[in-house]
């Protein structure tokens, strides 16, 4: 019994211990460095439009810099889905993807700070950097008679029923014919932050973002192809600060 109110009292003062260490970091947002992971979603992408990984330093109570590298597909504003005969799907009249790295440099500034344990903390951010555009070639199963299928990339010269297209190729397929194509990009955006310790980061980006390449983007050939984009997007980061 004495053995029991030994372990007992341990546990109790093990308990408050990691209550009061909680307490003192609930509401405290002094912190030097924070890493952030997101998903993206934006008017020029699928489901989920991209993804991002950011490193963001303090300068002063107010600002900050960052450091963030952004991976999304872009797609073009005529692009319409359709359902085969077979049950997949495909876009008919595409010919490319657009695969978009943005490494970027920006800064952030803290317009409301959230009180201890509540609240919603808001910032201003803006960033630019260069755009490294990946061509990748749309490829589709494209039937040629009854008995024979090819898989190759949408050519509206040659694939000219779309009727006789029972899906898209392989994931990644054709990855490796991919071209080059290199831009620079420029975004910003009003940051929604919540959650209550300092060691931790969840929040909301909402922003705008514009994009351009050196040449015209051929993701629908008989459509009119663009070298500049723009989209409204909005980010969901989870991370942790030190």
């Amino acid at each position: 019994m004495s053995n029991f109110k030994i372990l007992f009292f341990i546990w109790f003062v093990f308990l408050t211990s990691s209550a009061l260490a909680q307490r003192e970091d609930a509401g405290n947002y002094e912190y030097d460095r924070e890493f952030l992971f997101g998903l993206n979603k934006n008017t020029n992408g699928g489901l989920i439009g991209g993804l991002v990984f950011k490193v963001g330093t303090r300068i002063d109570d107010q600002q900050f810099s960052f450091l963030s590298v952004e991976l999304s597909n872009v797609k073009s504003p005529k692009e319409v889905r359709y359902n085969t005969v077979l049950g997949n799907s495909y876009i008919f009249g595409k010919s490319n993807y657009l695969y978009s790295i943005r490494p970027q440099y920006g800064r952030e500034i803290i317009l409301f700070k959230k009180a201890p344990n509540q609240g919603v903390q808001v910032s201003a951010l803006a960033a630019v950097g260069p755009s490294i555009g990946l061509i990748a070639p749309y490829y589709i199963e494209y039937a040629v008679n009854r008995l024979e299928t090819v898989r190759e990339q949408y050519n509206p010269e040659v694939h000219q029923s779309r009727f006789n297209i029972l899906g898209t190729g392989r994931l990644f397929e054709g990855i490796g014919e991919s071209e080059l194509a290199i831009g620079g990009n420029f975004k910003a955006a009003l940051n929604f932050e919540f959650g209550v310790f300092r060691s931790n980061v969840t929040g909301v980006e909402l922003g705008y973002m514009l994009e351009g390449f050196t040449r015209e983007i051929p993701l629908i050939p008989t459509s009119e192809n663009r070298q500049i984009f723009q989209s409204a997007y909005f980010t969901f980061y989870y991370g942790f600060r030190k």
